[in-house]
């Protein structure tokens, strides 16, 4: 099991546009799919990852928490299928469904967007603000699979409900640590280092 820490891309970047189907309903899902919410979640997940599997609770948790509130929440998997076949789109589809996602979960079978938001690990998760500028990435809450701590979604929860609050977001925010993305072979990003 890779230990992957999140890029922690800067503050204040534009959320990257992107066009990928929903594994669920089979729609095309864009950034445009959630105007005129307040904040936008988009969260870098997979289903065969152990620090996915540990937190994948709380996310459908957060989904259902969160679905009357002005955020719209999108889960993409951009691992390569090919090489874990727990990740292609028909898997996927059956986590959602077993889980309750209340949010379009997307395959990035190019890996593209995945990319656009320097995703490395998964969970990796990504929050913006109402003018979809970067105002959280990093860790759900300081819960890992092996340290014992619970999982509550705190340092994500608190990020999203000063967002909807038009309060800041505390720029004190650590990375995010979970199973490398599976890179397709020489598909590699630059800014990924070595699993």
């Amino acid at each position: 099991m890779a230990l992957t820490p999140s890029t922690m891309l800067e503050l204040g970047i534009q959320a990257p546009d992107f066009q990928l189907p929903d594994v669920v309903s089979g729609q095309t899902v864009t950034l445009a799919t959630f105007a005129g919410k307040k904040a936008l979640l988009v969260m870098f997940i997979c289903r065969h990852c152990p620090f996915v599997k540990h937190v994948q609770a709380e996310l459908a948790r957060m989904g259902a928490d969160f679905a009357s509130q002005d955020i719209g929440i999108v889960a993409i998997s951009a691992s390569d299928a090919a090489a874990y076949p727990d990740d292609a789109p028909d898997k996927l589809k059956e986590m959602a469904q077993e889980l309750g996602f209340t949010f379009p979960f997307c395959y990035d079978e190019s890996q593209e967007t995945a990319k656009a938001y320097t995703a490395a690990c998964t969970p990796d998760l990504f929050l913006f603000d109402a003018n979809r500028h970067l105002v959280y990435r990093g860790q759900l809450d300081d819960s890992r699979p092996s340290n014992n701590q619970p999982v509550t979604g705190i340092d994500l929860r608190s990020a999203i409900d000063a967002v909807l609050a038009d309060r800041p977001v505390s720029p004190d925010q650590k990375p995010s640590i979970g199973c490398n993305i599976k890179w397709k072979p020489g598909n590699e990003p630059s800014y990924y280092g070595a699993a």
